[in-house]
């Protein structure tokens, strides 16, 4: 039996990003748009099938549910610490973000409230349980190159790495880490 290949796009957009009240959580328009690879994680799973197939030039109104998008708000997410075992230092207020460990990936953890030696933290993401209402400007879509499936991200054509210039380059190739 053969190897079955997808043929996948990198999509390039603008957009608008607002809460189901009309609020304004996020923007790219001003800056660069977001460029991502098809089907690789990298934009939120609502979003990425909503934009399938769309074509350069097309603007559009995307609805996310939260289950499409950052999930439900889970309350095992949601623990009382002593302030004692917490990796910072200095007083925290309700609404400090850090993150949980030293490890790159340990989580980002939010204060919720601080009563005495303890602190309220939520693991959740900020947004879960959060619809998203997303306007879109599709600004340009490319099949993806071999090199971009390989390594499941989009790469960016104007010297860009892995689709942020983050940084995180390293000499020859695509300049991605992993």
């Amino acid at each position: 039996m053969g190897v079955i290949t997808m043929n996948r796009n990198v999509v390039t957009f603008h957009y608008t990003l607002r809460d189901p009240q009309g609020r304004l959580l996020d923007t790219s328009a001003g800056g660069r748009p977001v460029s991502y690879l098809e089907g690789a994680g990298q934009i939120i799973d609502g979003l990425d099938e909503a934009l399938r197939g769309v074509a350069a030039g097309v603007k559009q109104t995307v609805n996310v549910p939260a289950a499409k998008a950052y999930g439900h708000h889970d309350p095992e997410q949601v623990q009382r610490v002593l302030k004692a075992l917490l990796p910072v230092e200095g007083e925290l207020q309700p609404g400090d973000q850090f993150r949980a460990g030293e490890d790159q990936f340990a989580p980002i953890v939010r204060v919720v409230e601080v009563d005495g030696d303890e602190v309220l933290l939520d693991a959740n993401h900020p947004l879960a349980g959060v619809d998203l209402v997303f306007d879109v400007e599709v600004v340009a879509v490319r099949a993806a190159t071999e090199e971009e499936m390989a390594h499941g991200h989009a790469h960016q054509g104007d010297g860009g790495c892995c689709g942020g210039g983050d940084g995180d380059c390293k000499d020859g190739g695509c300049g991605c880490k992993g």
